[in-house]
């Protein structure tokens, strides 16, 4: 069977989630394309990809949410009619999609089947957390921006059937683990000074900082380091810290979690998913805050202070979701080859 694995390329959890995927998909032996979009991500794939689109990124921004005016300069709509135009989904069996709008729209339109494997297909779940305030424009992004025939979802827990529990890269699953003196800090769409205005107010703590907004390490008040984001550096510090504050995206919790390491999240203002995220987060006893501003400076110090300790249960069930995929796959190719 040949699949087009279709990544989105804003953020670092889709590509880092893909690192996992790959080689499952290519112990099936199905003949494998990768295909990425977007124009966000610090992480890199080592493999090679087949198509690479500018597709259509949200820009972070620097006061805690996305930048809407660099989104939109960046959006270039024609270009994406294109892509989306030129891309040859015929040519494929299966598109798995993780969040990716060329693909998805080009399968959409050009009637190949496509199924989710993402994070958001699990958030808009009938079942799953959702914020108290309503998001009609963010529901509405979720919903529509890469439309697919069938859904598998990944969540912070179960809510239905077809959603499984967060997939965990091998690099924290059989990593060792130790608890030292610093917190690691992942706030992307934070300027670096916010970042050390808020955290020197804890001049006792050692914060390493890991930030989209700089090209070289720095140290600031002789305890906080900030530095650019790198793969391996990153899991390194989140290995050995004592807790980790971030936004509330999908992959870094779930592994701070599954490292049963204290956890502090803010989820970025405006964007839907990280609401929702927050919500389900806040369920299972995470501490949540709406502003990174002095304001929240004492929610900080409380969770400095408190020993959390949250016990989670996510098994290793890439293999098991990927089989029930390309089943799928299998089923729509064996329907169509029949009419």
């Amino acid at each position: 069977m040949k699949v087009l694995y279709a990544i989105q390329g804003t953020g670092n959890g889709h590509l880092s989630r893909a690192r996992a995927i790959i080689p499952i998909l290519e112990s099936h032996k199905v003949d494998l394309d990768l295909l990425v979009s977007g124009i966000q991500a610090d992480v890199s794939l080592p493999y090679p990809l087949k198509y690479k689109f500018n597709g259509l990124s949200f820009i972070f921004g620097k006061k805690g949410g996305v930048d809407f005016w660099k989104t939109i300069s960046k959006a270039k709509p024609f270009k994406l009619l294109r892509e989306v135009n030129k891309l040859p989904v015929e040519d494929y069996d299966l598109i798995i999609n993780d969040f990716e709008p060329v693909s998805a729209w080009a399968s959409k339109l050009k009637k190949i089947p496509c199924v989710s494997f993402s994070h958001q297909a699990a958030v808009i779940d009938k079942n799953a957390p959702k914020p108290e305030s309503k998001n009609t424009i963010g529901s509405f992004i979720l919903n529509k921006y890469a439309p697919t025939q069938k859904q598998f979802g990944l969540h912070f827990e179960r809510y239905s059937k077809e959603i499984y529990t967060p997939i965990i890269r091998d690099e924290i699953r059989y990593a060792s683990v130790e608890n030292k003196d610093h917190y690691t800090v992942y706030l992307p769409s934070y300027s670096n000074h916010k970042i050390v205005e808020i955290l020197s107010n804890f001049p006792s703590v050692t914060w390493e900082v890991f930030s989209k907004h700089c090209k070289e390490k720095s140290l600031h008040n002789n305890h906080i380091h900030i530095s650019p984001v790198n793969n391996e550096s990153f899991i390194n510090s989140m290995l050995s810290c004592k807790g980790v504050l971030c936004g509330a995206g999908f992959e870094t919790p779930a592994e701070v979690l599954f490292l049963e390491k204290k956890l502090l999240v803010i989820p970025m203002s405006g964007q839907y998913e990280q609401q929702c995220n927050a919500a389900a987060l806040e369920k299972i006893g995470v501490p949540v805050i709406h502003q990174f501003s002095t304001k929240t400076i004492p929610k900080i110090e409380q969770w400095l202070q408190d020993k959390q300790k949250i016990t989670v249960d996510y098994k290793d069930e890439v293999n098991t979701i990927v089989k029930e995929i390309l089943h799928w796959g299998m089923k729509q190719k064996s329907e169509n080859i029949s009419l």
